[in-house]
């Protein structure tokens, strides 16, 4: 655990508890629109979660060479987390877009007198 200094550790802590926290807060946000889109965001950001987690325990024994598999599972983990992160912004774009177009008025005719 000597890997990392104190405010560093800090950081890495608050911010895997803070993405915990958004997936839910997200996932809420779903459940009071009820958008299922945004639950597919939360879930999205899964992938991302456990890159962070691959970080954490890898610093946390000392950046061991017999867990150096947890370097690539993080980076793998991270290329996933960023095309479901993608994948959910544009589902939530379309969403949003089919709203838009669907409750658009159609113009009235200009009268020529």
């Amino acid at each position: 655990m000597h890997a990392l200094s104190i405010p560093t550790w800090i950081i890495h802590i608050s911010s895997v508890i803070e993405w915990i926290a958004a997936i839910w807060l997200i996932w809420t946000y779903g459940e009071l629109t009820n958008n299922r889109t945004w639950w597919g965001l939360s879930l999205a950001m899964l992938p991302a979660l456990v890159s962070a987690m691959c970080a954490c325990t890898w610093h946390y024994f000392d950046n061991a060479e017999s867990l150096e598999w947890l370097v690539t599972l993080q980076a793998t983990m991270t290329l996933v987390g960023n095309f479901t992160l993608w994948a959910a912004a544009f589902f939530i774009w379309r969403s949003t877009n089919a709203n838009t177009v669907t409750k658009t008025v159609e113009p009235k005719p200009i009268k020529s007198e």
